[in-house]
């Protein structure tokens, strides 16, 4: 037999599947809701800060300012990656 389907067999035996490889790669999220949208930011106006309260782990209750790319409105979920770092203050300009 080849090399190579010897080594297949092997690894099959041990009970590594690719999918077990898979599942490693997710991180765990944090669901936030979205309580107050601030503004609309980017060069072209295609992001959005809002206000969120998060709903679960270490950081339960606390509000945050985040930007979010794409349609976002009162109440909706955010699955946030991380609830560490928080978005800057976007400076109010006047129109007159």
């Amino acid at each position: 037999m080849p090399q190579k389907f010897n080594k297949r067999k092997q690894e099959e035996s041990k009970g590594e599947t690719k999918t077990d490889e898979v599942k490693t790669i997710f991180t765990n999220a944090v669901p936030a809701i979205v309580e107050e949208i601030i503004t609309r930011t980017g060069a072209r106006g295609e992001a959005t800060q809002v206000r969120c309260k998060i709903l679960d782990g270490r950081d339960k209750n606390k509000i945050l300012r985040r930007n979010v790319k794409g349609p976002v409105k009162l109440k909706d979920i955010l699955m946030l990656r991380e609830t560490e770092i928080e978005a800057r203050k976007l400076a109010q300009t006047r129109r007159g």
